[in-house]
């Protein structure tokens, strides 16, 4: 009963006044070590989804019995599963949600969750999302920002139209229309989602009030951190972003730990990337509102900074 009545509760009505309903669905690929937690938070939330996937990618590390159990006593857990493969990218997670996301069928719902499997929250953390989607009927991608220990991105500097792939909430008809998650072997397909969405004239957004928890480095699963950022470079050529954008981001980056390497690395992977012609993972209209964008913030800084000098 107690269930029922927290899948039934609603954070707030939206503008037409009916209770948004959600879905979550997590890729996952051998994430024994830390997707009990996940799953964890999930249970605890004080207005549970219609259905919380989690995709099985192959996993052969007792993922599966992890999600099972927990399914076992809460029928709005579902555990799927994909064949075992030997390859890992960035391709296998869009793979994935969307073989969660088949199995959807009928289910009324309107709000689609992609949770990453080393993310933890407050019970509160949904039912704020909710919320935020109940205020603005155009709000078409949104999400927190992400805690890795206690380094949090300083949004003052940070896009706050961008949304962490850790936790993205797409309404669902701006999910629908953007096309879901392209499977792209490079990554940044939760970039190009939530660029896409942007594009076709959707708001997006990054609400700071909350947070999550991330309890893996970003991008270094497989990798150390220098290696992560060389690969973030190379990424960051092949989804179009701009030279002096990238300049810019990699002296800044310099700054942090791994103090100047870092920042020597991203700038490293993103050049490489040019001279060798990496093949672009955008396409031409993605890059060019891309670039668009982020020469708007560089005009945006400089005249505040001109403005400080001149105060």
């Amino acid at each position: 009963m107690e269930t029922q009545a927290r899948q039934a509760r609603a954070a707030a009505p939206d503008q037409g006044g009916a209770a948004l309903r959600y879905v979550v669905i997590t890729p996952a690929r051998n994430e024994a070590r830390l997707i009990e937690e996940t799953v964890k938070a999930m249970v605890a939330q004080t207005v549970l989804p219609q259905r919380y996937i989690v995709v099985s990618d192959g996993s052969t590390d007792g993922t599966d019995e992890i999600v099972q159990r927990y399914a076992a006593s809460h029928p709005w857990i579902t555990l799927v599963r994909t064949p075992e493969h030997a390859e890992r990218n960035f391709a296998g997670k869009a793979r994935a949600f969307n073989a969660g996301h088949a199995t959807l069928g009928d289910l009324p719902y309107d709000i689609v969750g992609n949770l990453d499997a080393d993310i933890t929250f407050d019970p509160h953390y949904f039912e704020f999302l909710l919320g935020r989607f109940s205020e603005d009927s155009r709000l078409g991608v949104a999400g927190t920002p992400f805690r890795e220990g206690a380094h949090q991105y300083d949004y003052r500097f940070t896009n706050i139209e961008h949304v962490s792939g850790a936790c993205q909430m797409f309404r669902r008809a701006c999910y629908e229309e953007i096309g879901g998650y392209k499977p792209v072997k490079g990554g940044g397909i939760d970039w190009m989602a939530v660029t896409s969405a942007r594009m076709r004239g959707w708001r997006t957004r990054t609400f700071t009030e909350q947070v999550c928890h991330h309890h893996r480095a970003i991008g270094t699963a497989q990798s150390s951190e220098l290696a992560a950022r060389l690969r973030q470079g190379r990424k960051d050529y092949a989804l179009g972003g701009h030279p002096l954008w990238q300049l810019l981001r990699s002296v800044y980056q310099m700054k942090s730990s791994p103090v100047v390497a870092g920042g020597a690395c991203l700038l490293a992977g993103y050049t490489w990337a040019w001279i060798t012609r990496v093949e672009r993972s955008a396409s031409a209209d993605l890059i060019a509102f891309h670039r668009r964008e982020q020469l708007s913030r560089l005009r945006a800084v400089f005249r505040l900074k001109l403005r400080h000098a001149a105060g």
